[in-house]
């Protein structure tokens, strides 16, 4: 560091112009002042990219040379070696096998985090999950495999389970249902592995209601926003004059659904809804059946019914 800068709260400044924005010279890793030209800094890393690389080139040869970015839940912060593929014929053994192998340079430790990790970035890829989800999920499974608390259980049942648990903890939860759809797993696998982990790591997650679920499914079956407000009230109600105890909130909140839909001019059916909540008709059904006879006291006051509550559908 030059002799004639100095640093103030761990800023380089120049001495003769503290307030004056330093230009970075990447060529030579200087950093100067853009008052009077001196040179305050000297070999400053450059942190960012080699060089611009497109993934659509056809050619398939990588100019890349320092690897991907570092991910710190892996052992050596994923700092290892990749051996590029042979193109020669020293490349090869007389059997045409690679001498070079990249498996020996990944432990199968780094190995297993890296293909749940994939799995995890997969099934939120399909059900549109953001990365703060993805991150979440991938430090609950880096816990639980360090922990060894759930040997014996399949790393994509676990991968699932923690997917689950991290859209819970991030306040936009998923069913059973939808994570099992993105995922090899059965439904029953995926539950046992929820329990455990959140035993294993003495973590909870807040209980699911049916306004998690409202704006999403009604949403999905193109329902106006006069359908969702009525339904949420609606769900509410039921929960409040303890109609539906018992019932799981994914089922009340079809109801709801199928009740303020039937009343206003944007029917749904109940197979039109139990295909997008994960429920089956009967279901509904049962849970509708409970909150009938209270439906005048269920609907806000300002609804607009195009169907008088008198003529709905009676189970």
């Amino acid at each position: 560091m030059a002799s004639t800068s100095r640093i103030e709260a761990n800023k380089v400044v120049c001495y003769a112009h503290p307030d004056a924005p330093l230009i970075e010279d990447y060529r030579a890793g200087d950093m100067i002042c853009s008052e009077c030209g001196l040179v305050v800094g000297d070999r400053v890393i450059d942190v960012g990219s080699e060089w611009r690389t497109f993934s659509n080139e056809k050619s398939g040869v990588d100019p890349s040379r320092v690897g991907g970015p570092e991910n710190p839940l892996l052992s050596g912060g994923d700092l290892s070696t990749i051996i590029g593929p042979g193109r020669g014929d020293a490349s090869f053994d007389s059997f045409g096998v690679s001498k070079y192998q990249n498996r020996r340079n990944i432990s199968s430790t780094d190995r297993a985090l890296i293909n749940a990790f994939r799995e995890i970035n997969t099934m939120a890829d399909r059900i549109n999950l953001p990365k703060t989800i993805v991150d979440r999920a991938n430090n609950l499974f880096k816990q639980v495999h360090d922990g060894k608390n759930l040997k014996g259980r399949a790393n994509d049942a676990i991968a699932s389970a923690c997917l689950y648990i991290a859209c819970r903890q991030e306040g936009v939860p998923r069913t059973f249902k939808e994570i099992c759809a993105v995922s090899k797993i059965s439904k029953k696998e995926i539950g046992r592995c929820f329990k455990l982990i959140l035993k294993a790591l003495e973590t909870s997650v807040d209980l699911i209601t049916t306004a998690d679920f409202m704006s999403r499914f009604c949403s999905n079956l193109g329902l106006p926003n006069s359908v969702q407000r009525a339904a949420t009230h609606i769900a509410r109600k039921a929960g409040e004059l303890d109609i539906v105890s018992g019932r799981s909130p994914i089922s009340v909140a079809a109801a709801a659904i199928y009740m303020a839909s039937q009343a206003s001019e944007d029917k749904r059916s109940q197979k039109e809804i139990g295909d997008i909540a994960g429920v089956a008709d009967v279901t509904i059904r049962q849970s509708y059946k409970l909150m009938y006879p209270y439906a005048s006291k269920l609907f806000p006051d300002d609804f607009k019914f195009a169907t008088p509550i008198e003529f709905l559908p009676q189970m």
